[in-house]
């Protein structure tokens, strides 16, 4: 048994970069790399949501594919103080 040609696997990877890129969804921060032939999303969004809707897009962009992330929340948010610093 053999897996997917490498140039349907490019060809799907683009198009899921395109969708990624799009306004309705406008990650540009997650980059897509082929190991071994199996997509790998990585990089930072903002939000869980955001994450959230690019993941549901590689899954249905990569449907049959195995593919792999490491995509990651960041938030540019400063931590919440609990309490006020005394200075000496």
């Amino acid at each position: 048994m053999t897996g997917p040609h490498p140039q349907a696997v490019t060809y799907r990877v683009e198009h899921l970069r395109e969708r990624l890129a799009r306004d309705d969804v406008a990650e540009l921060g997650v980059r897509i790399d082929l190991h071994g032939g199996i997509p790998v999303l990585s990089g930072v969004v903002s939000t869980a949501a955001c994450r959230d809707v690019v993941l549901r897009v590689a899954a249905e962009e990569l449907a049959g594919l195995p593919w792999q992330h490491d995509v990651r929340v960041v938030s540019a948010q400063p931590p919440a103080q609990e309490q006020e610093e005394d200075l000496p």
